[in-house]
């Protein structure tokens, strides 16, 4: 078990060893448009969510310095990681909890310069999740995290056994419902659409926009299906040998990857093979080696 502990650590080690000088700067500009993003978007549309939510609130409310607020739940929190999850959970969370509300402070200078406040207000909300999302999907992408309820998220993941998801939710449920309180319903309404978008955006900076789907089809024609992928559309096929949970009948899926501008040609070319055919089709964000 010890020795299986040790592999683990030293590919760990060799991940996070690779590329860091392209990682660290991918993170510090992440952070940078995060922060950057706050204050020029969601700080004046009263976009609220995460520690920066609490930032917002505070603000409005007794007037706090948005990045002081930041600073003390991350660190807050980097403690309770500390003690809850252990150094290994806490480790690359530390430099971005405090990184981001430093740069929360410096970039709030930007705001003089930069006058949005003739926009209209939803599309201020759209381009800030967007962008929000854009410096996110960087710094995870990195290997680094902001902190913030993000370690909150991995602690009430692991106390009340929720998964990831559903804990992200009530966490950030429960700190931009309390803003309904500070700020009304419209601008609940806004961080809602806010986190959506920067759960999206930030997905499509850490896997990329879908150029290729996996297809896996089960059919009694397979050596048609085959000849169809391999002879017409002039893709490699993998053949893996299945067996039917219920029956517990032995039978092969045929998995192939297709340019996305294809699937219309396979899907329906498939149907024409096998009308009663099975399959599955999957985003492919990374295709590598051969087949």
């Amino acid at each position: 078990m010890f020795f299986k502990k040790k592999v683990n650590e030293n590919i760990m080690h060799l991940v996070y060893a690779k590329g860091r000088l392209v990682r660290y700067a991918q993170f510090i500009v992440g952070v940078f448009v995060v922060a950057l993003s706050y204050n020029l978007f969601m700080l004046p549309s009263s976009v609220v969510y995460g520690v920066g939510g609490l930032g917002v609130i505070f603000k409005t409310t007794f007037g706090w310095d948005p990045s002081f607020v930041i600073l003390v739940g991350s660190v807050i929190l980097l403690i309770l990681s500390f003690i809850l999850l252990g150094v290994e959970k806490t480790r690359n969370s530390i430099i971005g909890s405090l990184l981001y509300p430093v740069f929360v402070k410096l970039t709030a200078i930007f705001v003089k310069y930069i006058n949005i406040s003739d926009a209209d207000p939803i599309i201020v909300v759209i381009f800030g999740a967007v962008i929000t999302g854009f410096g996110l999907g960087l710094i995870f992408k990195s290997g680094f995290t902001t902190g913030g309820t993000d370690i909150l998220n991995q602690i009430v993941s692991k106390y009340f056994k929720m998964s990831l998801g559903t804990s992200m939710f009530f966490t950030d449920g429960i700190i931009i419902a309390s803003s309904v309180f500070v700020f009304g319903w419209t601008k609940v309404m806004y961080s809602v659409i806010s986190l959506y978008i920067i759960s999206i955006m930030t997905d499509k900076v850490i896997l990329g926009v879908s150029q290729s789907k996996a297809f896996y089809v089960i059919t009694e024609h397979e050596t048609e299906v085959k000849r169809y992928i391999t002879d017409t559309l002039k893709h490699g096929v993998t053949v893996l040998d299945g067996r039917g949970g219920y029956t517990g009948n032995h039978q092969k899926v045929i998995m192939f990857i297709i340019p996305t501008k294809e699937y219309f040609l396979v899907k329906e070319g498939i149907f024409q093979i096998d009308k009663n055919a099975f399959f599955i089709v999957t985003d492919a964000y990374e295709v590598s080696g051969g087949m």
